[in-house]
């Protein structure tokens, strides 16, 4: 167990996002979308097992079912340390894990460089707001902030369905019940149609994976809520489409009219390498107006990004734009804002390369 909390302190203290426990290698962490070793040398599947072992522990869970089915995703809080979100699997016959760094406190939106136009959001009482990205782009985080804003600023009954819970909200302004898919409740859809009979303001949902929970979050949204959810999406136009294609070529034209009427807003976001070594987040945010909810319910998706380039004024902001500012202010390089572009050649006459 000791050496288990050495890995986990060491990975905070140099402020990693990860760290990898794999047999055959050593003790990894990720730092900057780096992978480098923390360990003297490599470590053999019986020591994978008693760190992995020593995980469950620390969480006060029984790893039957891991040792069954071969994967598991699960939090742990580990006193004076830090919160850790934890995905075990097996790989080669033995156990491995990835174990995700997650603060206890949640960070301040301004440091982390999410825009005002994003933290706005905490001020919208109707509808669906969507936050998509690739996976470790910065999701959490983002939702985590929106929601931290809302609880600081208003009286509400805030629900988050999250498979595992990984930032903890402490009631402050708003009630805020945190609800842990297989633990508190059997599914997403389950406990999002739970949810709805518990007087709900804003509703967190971890992930729409399926027609069905993409069909009762619209739902939700369309009768008085608030409802935040995350997409493994690159872009509003891309997240748009993937909810479409969610359900039978027959229903799509109504799915169309349903969603144009319920959207609210779509942040996507990406994280580039900073100038300095670091990351830095960019972001596209489409809001909706007359114009794109036109374009959805008419099945012209591929003219939303003109709509969100001339939309500026109205609070929407271009991925390219975002990355050019970021080059502006010195905190990426050229190379970075060329390669990260939706439109390389007009990124380059914008920068003068």
């Amino acid at each position: 167990m000791a050496e288990l909390l050495d890995y986990l302190r060491r990975a905070v203290e140099d402020q990693a996002s990860d760290l990898f426990i794999v047999a055959g290698g050593p003790v990894c962490e990720k730092l900057d979308k780096r992978v480098q070793p923390i360990s003297e040398g490599r470590v053999f599947p019986k020591e994978t097992q008693e760190l992995i072992l020593g995980i469950y522990a620390l969480a006060g869970r029984d790893p039957e079912r891991f040792l069954r089915s071969g994967d598991d995703d699960f939090s742990v809080s580990v006193p004076d340390l830090a919160r850790f979100r934890v995905n075990t699997y097996r790989q080669r016959g033995s156990l491995a894990a990835v174990v995700r760094v997650v603060a206890f406190d949640i960070p301040d939106w301004k440091k982390m460089g999410i825009p005002p136009q994003v933290m706005a959001l905490s001020e919208v009482s109707h509808g669906m707001v969507l936050v998509t990205g690739t996976a470790g782009s910065g999701k959490s985080t983002t939702q985590a902030c929106v929601l931290d804003q809302i609880n600081q600023t208003r009286e509400a009954h805030i629900i988050t369905l999250e498979d595992p819970i990984e930032y903890l909200h402490r009631d402050k302004k708003s009630i805020v019940s945190q609800r842990e898919i297989a633990i508190d409740t059997e599914d997403y859809l389950s406990a999002l149609r739970a949810c709805l009979r518990q007087s709900p303001d804003v509703i967190l949902l971890g992930e729409m994976r399926d027609g069905e929970t993409i069909h009762t979050a619209m739902t939700a949204a369309e009768t008085g809520h608030l409802l935040i959810a995350t997409l493994h999406t690159k872009g509003a136009v891309n997240t748009i489409d993937r909810i479409v294609d969610s359900f039978p070529g027959s229903q799509q034209d109504q799915v169309r009219i349903q969603l144009s009427m319920v959207l609210h807003t779509v942040v996507s976001q990406q994280l580039l390498p900073g100038a300095e070594g670091n990351l830095v987040p960019a972001f596209e945010v489409m809001r909706m107006n007359n114009a794109i909810r036109s374009l959805i319910r008419d099945n012209k998706t591929h003219q939303i990004d003109n709509a969100i380039a001339a939309g500026s004024g109205e609070g929407m902001i271009a991925m390219d734009q975002s990355i050019l500012t970021l080059y502006k202010e010195g905190r990426i390089t050229k190379e970075t804002a060329m390669v990260f572009s939706d439109n390389p050649e007009q990124m380059r006459r914008r920068i003068g390369a």
